[in-house]
């Protein structure tokens, strides 16, 4: 009898081992089983906004719904300043007439380009007297804290993991409360206020500061698309460089083309982003970086 409820258990084990591989397999098949599952479903990194006023405003600052213009770059110099911001380097810049793309036709850093790798060489042209900085004056205001110019708080950004990969998205499309607000509005009603009968405060800048760990050869990327200006720095070197008033623009980057990069070793990304212009205000991060929060700067609440 002993030996018989053994073999019963047994086959009711083998029973369900089976029944387990089956599903397993069906999942499989169907597509419901998450490869990547064993990732975070979210990242959680913050941002510093800093509020201005508009250019006519009184107390307006002058880079403030003030230019109109297409994507720029060499606006700011390729590695960030002794403090961590970016610096100014020319008052216009260039603007891009058509696109510099890779091989899988897309639009990337014009610095980046490498024809050897099948990059299609795009077109610049002298960037327009209507789009730049005011002075380098006003630039150096954008990304520090400075009394009766600008005020700023922390706002938490979470990315979304995409069912079935390993990328993480913050869309202000999409995600709350942005997609209710119609767009990248971290600060309405805030700070400032809002801009005239727009419903929207529209005249900020956005710094946000972050760590992941490179490993070569395992397809990290980071793609950024929105408006107006944005300028992204690995390791304190420009690699994304959408600058200007412009709509909304991408461009994409294979971390693998950093050949100063070590692979296993942790760097800083940093983001900065400045929403210049009424009427739209778009913000989208995809990514394969496992992007960790660092300490946000201190902020300065509402000036008195």
């Amino acid at each position: 009898m002993g030996s018989q409820r053994y073999t019963n258990a047994s086959k009711g084990m083998i029973g369900l081992a089976a029944l387990v591989a089956v599903s397993a397999g069906l999942a499989t098949a169907t597509g419901t089983t998450d490869p990547y599952s064993n990732l975070p479903s979210t990242l959680s990194i913050d941002a510093v906004i800093r509020d201005f006023k508009a250019k006519e405003a009184v107390g307006g600052h002058p880079d403030f719904q003030a230019f109109t213009g297409g994507t720029t770059v060499g606006l700011v110099k390729d590695t960030l300043g002794s403090e961590g911001k970016p610096e100014m380097l020319s008052l216009r810049g260039r603007t891009i007439s058509t696109e510099f793309r890779d091989s899988a036709a897309r639009p990337i850093n014009p610095a980046m380009v490498d024809t050897s790798r099948g990059d299609r060489v795009g077109v610049l042209v002298a960037g327009p007297t209507t789009n730049g900085f005011a002075s380098e004056a006003s630039f150096n205001q954008w990304y520090r804290d400075v009394a009766g110019t600008n005020v700023s708080k922390t706002v938490p950004l979470t990315l979304n993991r995409i069912v079935n990969t390993n990328r993480y998205v913050f869309d202000s499309a999409v995600d709350a409360p942005y997609a209710s607000r119609g767009g990248f509005f971290p600060i309405d009603g805030e700070l400032y206020g809002n801009y005239g009968s727009t419903g929207h405060n529209f005249h900020f800048t956005t710094e946000i500061s972050t760590e992941f760990e490179y490993q070569r050869g395992t397809g990290q990327v980071f793609k950024f698309t929105g408006d107006d200006d944005v300028w992204v720095f690995i390791d304190n070197k420009l690699v994304i460089d959408l600058g200007g008033l412009h709509s909304k623009k991408e461009q994409y980057l294979d971390l693998d083309r950093l050949t100063w990069l070590v692979s296993g070793q942790p760097y800083r990304l940093k983001i900065f982003h400045a929403e210049r212009r009424t009427t739209q205000s778009n913000f989208r991060m995809e990514t394969t970086l496992r992007l960790r929060a660092v300490e946000a700067p201190a902020t300065t609440g509402q000036y008195d």
